[in-house]
């Protein structure tokens, strides 16, 4: 069981801590540190959400643990309104406090996508439809919402960055 888990999450798991740290061996080394976590506290480990879903949100915390012990924070939270426009992020996977995000700065960002974008991002998001879904609705392919969710991810961390360095200048 534990063996099948990590072949099957490994290397996503990987690549979400990369999304962070943009290292490949320190997201390795994350990743490992979490099953090694998870194989030597198994027993004590209470897992009230799915097991995937606490993988994913142990691999971010000790992501942002790594950042902050070399003096980098995110107090703009750009790493948090980043991973939500991931087209792997599933709301329906992490803990209630990690769905709250601040949605004022998100609504503001989101009024700021191309019409179809929005109403994709919208639609998977707000409206919580999966990826069949929206593609049906809106008469399009699954692989193009994807590269939709993508491609607003890449928009919405330029203009958190943006935001980011302009609220540090005030």
């Amino acid at each position: 069981m534990f063996k099948r888990l990590f072949e099957d999450l490994y290397g996503d798991l990987v690549n979400y801590a990369n999304e962070y740290l943009y290292h490949v061996n320190s997201s390795e080394d994350v990743v490992q540190e979490v099953f090694i976590y998870l194989w030597e506290n198994s027993e004590k480990i209470d897992i009230k959400t799915n097991i995937k879903g606490y993988l994913y949100v142990m691999v971010r915390n000790r992501c942002l643990n790594t950042l902050k012990s070399v003096n980098i924070t995110d107090t703009a939270r750009v790493f948090e309104m980043q991973a939500i426009f991931d087209p792997d992020y599933d709301p329906d996977h992490l803990f209630e406090e990690d769905r709250n995000p601040d949605y004022a700065q998100m609504l503001k960002i989101l009024e700021s996508l191309p019409s179809r974008m929005r109403a994709i991002v919208q639609l998977r998001f707000v409206n919580n439809y999966k990826y069949a879904e929206i593609a049906d609705e809106l008469g399009v392919s699954v692989n193009t919402i994807k590269t939709q969710l993508r491609r607003a991810k890449v928009k919405f961390a330029q203009l958190m960055i943006s935001l980011a360095i302009l609220l540090s200048m005030l």
